[in-house]
């Protein structure tokens, strides 16, 4: 998905210049990486909402700032305590030769298929929401897919059992054996199968001492 931010270049600065900016309906940011930094203002309303795209976390941004695009990636946002504003919005520029390291997104599937949920009635925790990984920016994945047709209450989703597209490998503090996903049966449930269970065989001792 190709998602372009426009912006215009600020050389105000300082808590009262950017106080001005939120109060024009703007939000003040800055471009770093590569070469020197640049101060920029957004349109507030238009970047509230793509935050809330998925997406928009974790993929290469066009950032068109003054008529001139570079590609960029989200690296961090500020929001206000109380109030749907965003304070501030950071962005990386981005070297297509240059491998990455970014958080991106695990989207999971199949769980009501699987044998812990099917077979046991367990219910599916999610370990980990979001993997680190690195990569050239031309090869970063939106998300990264999660198949638990396999998990069973006996048998976690582990990190070394995703499939990694060409070119991603882990990064950060993930360990291969580190759990993705569980499949537990409510105590409940288990509670009320030991009790069915001890009432049938309570149920079935009177028939086998007639036998005798």
């Amino acid at each position: 998905m190709k998602i372009e931010v426009t912006a215009t270049s600020r050389k105000a600065q300082g808590t009262g210049a950017s106080r001005r900016l939120r109060n024009s309906g703007l939000t003040p940011g800055i471009v770093y990486g590569d070469g020197a930094p640049s101060l920029i203002s957004l349109d507030h309303n238009s970047l509230y909402y793509a935050l809330r795209n998925e997406a928009f976390h974790a993929s290469i941004l066009t950032l068109n700032l003054d008529g001139k695009k570079e590609q960029v990636l989200l690296r961090d946002f500020q929001m206000h305590p109380f109030r749907q504003q965003v304070q501030h919005i950071d962005f990386q520029r981005v070297d297509a030769k240059k491998k990455i390291h970014m958080k991106v997104p695990l989207h999971f599937i199949n769980a009501e298929i699987s044998p812990g949920v099917k077979l046991h009635s367990g219910v599916v925790s999610h370990v980990l929401n979001e993997l680190e990984i690195s990569c050239l920016p031309k090869q970063l994945p939106e998300f990264i897919e999660v198949d638990l047709a396999g998990l069973d209450v006996s048998h976690p989703f582990h990190v070394s059992d995703l499939k990694l597209p060409d070119g991603v490998t882990l990064a950060g503090h993930h360990q291969p054996g580190d759990a993705v996903a569980t499949a537990q049966v409510p105590r409940g449930a288990v509670e009320a199968e030991a009790t069915a269970a001890a009432d049938a065989a309570a149920a079935a001792a009177p028939a086998a001492e007639a036998k005798k």
